[in-house]
């Protein structure tokens, strides 16, 4: 263990200065000022609510729904036998596999009549299904559901999830970024804090590498990641790029210079993410490359992992009764980086006040909302009264009175996205968290939340082409059939090939309309 004693002292700082912003946050509640306008009103504690009081009955109406064969399928399932009871009506829930969800939706949608009235997607995809017309305009609906308390849904989530153009076309239900997990009785044991930078998140996974984690005589992994292809793992790769190509705020953006459309993957600070996050594969799973997300938390969960990077699943997931680290998680915000790509030079340089001015101890952090979090939405075509009882089931699900139990519940997949859900640690500890987790995990979701340099995942017009194309290459990557060189010169002609195809200029007013410029 000698070899971590520098890592332990030079990142120390940076964890106690983290962990005193957590505790803050944690006292105070989340800042007005940063998730909701002055005069908006928001209840600590909403009380329980029914389904949307103006909404009638719907006897003998059937919607149909669909989603992803994953979590988003046993949450959806939760609450259709109530609604029925309530409201009369009939829900079919169809759920497909996450890779084929976008293709099924839009073959369906783009045809005469619609099979599903509501969907439960991903907000990267609503601008292609709003430019189509696929959609129904929500505003009016969302304005007069009191039911729905849409003010204590943090900004992130109500703005970037569920608005377009200034028009309302999804719900929320989710709130989705990333944050590493590792082991507390692990690293208690030896003294470790969390890792504040990547490198020190590998210097970490080495230390525990091969080890016996969980006490059955089998040697264990410093890290599990998932990296199966088409699934998240494009997603999962941003979190080692962001901290590199972004240091002045949101509005910066890591995909693409928002003045000439030209990819931002093409550069020493994505050479350099590429290197760690194949890295990680030194101190993975036999055949890492395809290491799938389930069973990456499967793995974890038993114990066999020292950390993981994931989304806000993990930490109620490890509390169900079937896990072996039950109040043995913490939760942290992204590893950061001490030096950022310069956009005027195109070098990595050092952290300094100009360079990095939202850093933490020396440190750039950018906590990465990657897909932002599930959103329900109702389809343009079916018949009133059918769009009238699929918006009401998906402000049923929305609801506090639903949502506060979904989001401590893993088997959902419904992370936190109310800013009462983050005020209140009673409903975490009360679903089996110690405060010790509980503060945390909702301590790690809080510091990450309120960064002022919280990357915005990408939402363009054919959002799913490019997150493919580095897909794709991202696995050619892991397998060696690429070089670190060629696999950023083969995502960047990708992309290029699809921003021409699209329309350079409709996409980069797109991009820039993304980021708020």
């Amino acid at each position: 263990m000698s070899n971590w004693q520098n890592v332990r002292s030079q990142w120390q700082r940076t964890r106690y200065y983290l962990i005193f912003l957590a505790a803050i946050w944690l006292s105070l509640g989340v800042p007005g000022c940063s998730f909701s306008p002055p005069n908006s009103q928001t209840a600590s504690s909403p009380q329980p609510t029914q389904i949307n009081p103006t909404a009638q009955r719907f006897d003998g109406v059937t919607i149909n729904v669909i989603t992803h064969d994953g979590a988003q399928k046993t949450v959806t399932e939760r609450h259709i036998g109530g609604f029925e009871a309530l409201t009369g009506a009939k829900v079919n829930l169809t759920a497909v596999p996450f890779k084929d969800l976008y293709d099924t939706l839009q073959k369906n949608w783009s045809g005469e009549s619609s099979k599903y009235d509501m969907a439960i997607v991903l907000p990267q995809w609503l601008i292609d299904f709003i430019n189509a017309g696929y959609l129904a305009d929500l505003s009016d609906r969302q304005k007069s559901d009191a039911a729905l308390q849409w003010d204590d849904i943090a900004p992130l989530f109500r703005n970037f999830s569920a608005t377009y153009k200034g028009r309302t076309y999804a719900i929320p239900l989710d709130g989705d970024f990333h944050m590493i997990y590792y082991r507390t009785d692990l690293f208690n044991k030896v003294g470790l804090t969390p890792p504040g930078t990547w490198d020190e998140y590998l210097a970490i996974a080495k230390g525990f590498h091969g080890k016996d984690l969980n006490g059955d005589d089998t040697p264990d992994y410093g890290s599990c990641i998932e990296k199966r292809p088409k699934e998240f793992s494009a997603s999962i790769l941003g979190s080692f790029v962001t901290p590199f190509l972004q240091s002045q705020g949101t509005a910066q953006g890591i995909f693409f210079d928002p003045d000439t459309m030209k990819p931002l993957v093409n550069n020493p600070g994505f050479a350099k993410a590429l290197e760690i996050y194949k890295k990680t594969m030194d101190y993975g799973v036999p055949d890492d490359q395809n290491l799938s997300q389930a069973k990456a938390r499967e793995l974890f969960l038993g114990g066999r992992c020292a950390m993981t990077l994931d989304w806000g699943d993990v930490g109620t997931l490890a509390i169900a009764p079937t896990s072996k680290v039950i109040n043995k998680v913490g939760a942290f915000i992204t590893p950061g980086t001490t030096q950022v790509l310069d956009p005027k030079t195109g070098k990595l340089v050092a952290c300094d006040k100009f360079t990095c001015p939202y850093a933490i101890a020396g440190v750039n952090h950018a906590p990465y909302a990657a897909y932002g979090g599930w959103v329900g939405v109702v389809a343009a075509k079916p018949a009133p009264r059918v769009k009238d009882t699929a918006y009401s089931f998906l402000s049923y699900m929305g609801q506090s009175a639903q949502s506060n139990i979904d989001v401590t519940l893993g088997e959902t997949g419904f992370n936190p996205y109310r800013i009462s859900q983050f005020e209140n640690s009673e409903p975490w500890i009360k679903a089996g968290m110690s405060p010790e987790a509980a503060n945390s995990y909702l301590g790690a979701i809080g510091v990450s939340l309120n960064s002022s340099n919280m990357v915005l995942d990408l939402k363009i017009p054919h959002n799913q082409q490019y997150i493919e194309a580095l897909d794709a290459v991202r696995a050619d990557f892991l397998v060696n059939k690429l070089t670190t060189e060629k696999t950023m010169q083969q995502i960047e002609q990708r992309w290029e090939q699809i921003t021409n195809k699209v329309g350079r200029e409709s996409q980069r007013a797109a991009y820039r309309d993304s980021l708020g410029l």
